[in-house]
């Protein structure tokens, strides 16, 4: 049996399931089982319960409900815009920065091997989009753009509101992964769909919500066609039964984000500015550290020290944390956003991320610093024993 982690400073992979949303979840867990497309009194009650989680889901992103199609989280969100938008013209150009989530670059390179063709925007060593880059991508006629709105390992906040602007005239369909915006950051996809910005990508399990639960929130006038064909639920666009119990909670964690999304985020940033000052006396290069960040998102590294080894000397004492590094069978292989923003491969091999939660507190950080302190004493004086 795994240990769980006395400290969880993951946050950015998955958030624990919050107690009213939970409660929320139970019904539809238990006694209220019915099929959402039934017309019968149990089904009613699913239908009312459906229509309620995305009145709740549209609500925190300033979207209709009618713009909300649930799905299994972000990937399939992202998947669902790419492919679908794709599948509904002919091929042309698909632009996406050099640091999407693999959902979005690998679902780019798939359309690729359809006769699409696959351009990556630059960034600069902050991680954010080089608008030279962007505007020579506009003048080679986009006919789908994908930028985040956040991301996952550095936290680096896009300006997507300015680039949709400037892609405006251009005719190509915009979108943006927002999973790690949502609940960090305010979302109002109204400004930005008047911007320019036509479908943005949702997972509940990043805000309390349960795991299996996202939504591709998409202006009504975007031709998608179907991932999965069916029964039409979800205006034919994602057939299948919904997932009742988990659209619920997702709705129930929106409206929760919503209610405490400024207090959490000031609170987040003092406790990130209180690791990162004792993280630079360690002596940690902190990426993105001159861009805007999610309040969150810290992701380091120290020279000399494999980031791998770091995470797991860590969790054997109880810390829970990410690495920059996405490992195969094969080979160990530095993250890809930090190579996108120029970093040695060999200093991204060490990435480190501490991703903060809503509940966190500095009886946290400060038990983390120590236990980081006395983990990277001991892997230096290995090292100097080894040289």
């Amino acid at each position: 049996m795994v240990a769980m982690a006395a400290v969880y400073l993951d946050h950015n992979a998955t958030t624990p399931l919050e107690p009213t949303v939970l409660e929320a979840m139970m019904p539809f867990l238990t006694d209220r089982y019915g099929n959402p497309s039934s017309r019968h009194a149990w089904g009613r009650q699913a239908r009312r319960a459906l229509d309620k989680a995305r009145e709740q889901v549209a609500a925190a992103v300033g979207a209709h409900p009618t713009e909300v199609i649930f799905t299994s989280g972000g990937s399939e969100a992202n998947n669902l815009f790419l492919k679908g938008a794709a599948s509904a013209t002919r091929p042309g150009l698909i632009a996406h920065s050099a640091i999407e989530h693999p959902s979005v670059w690998r679902a780019a390179a798939a359309l690729g091997r359809q006769g699409w063709r696959v351009r990556q925007i630059s960034v600069d060593g902050e991680g954010r989009v080089l608008k030279e880059d962007f505007l020579a991508m506009l003048g080679e006629q986009p006919t789908l753009i994908s930028l985040m709105a956040a991301n996952n390992e550095t936290g680096t906040i896009q300006e997507v509101e300015t680039l949709a602007l400037l892609a405006h005239e251009s005719g190509a369909w915009f979108h943006t992964d927002a999973v790690q915006a949502l609940g960090k950051l305010p979302l109002d996809f109204r400004r930005l769909n008047a911007a320019g910005v036509h479908a943005m990508s949702l997972s509940a399990h990043k805000i309390g919500g349960p795991k299996g639960a996202g939504a591709l929130i998409v202006d009504k006038c975007v031709e998608l066609l179907p991932l999965i064909d069916g029964g039409g639920q979800e205006r034919g666009l994602r057939s299948g039964t919904e997932n009742v119990p988990a659209l619920v909670g997702f709705g129930a964690a929106c409206e929760l984000a919503s209610v405490r999304l400024k207090e959490t985020a000031q609170r987040l940033a003092r406790l990130r500015e209180q690791l990162e000052a004792g993280l630079a006396a360690l002596g940690a290069t902190i990426f993105a550290q001159q861009a805007l960040r999610l309040p969150n998102t810290s992701f380091f590294t120290f020279a000399g020290i494999d980031g791998e080894t770091l995470v797991e000397r860590l969790a054997r004492r109880g810390f829970a944390l990410g690495s920059g590094a996405a490992c195969s069978s094969a080979q160990t292989q530095a993250s890809h956003v930090l190579l996108a923003m120029g970093v040695a491969p060999a200093l991204a091999r060490g990435a480190v991320r501490v991703s903060l939660g809503a509940h966190q507190a500095e009886a946290d950080i400060a038990e983390f610093l120590q236990a980081l302190a006395e983990t990277l004493s001991h892997l230096r004086a290995m090292t100097a024993m080894a040289a």
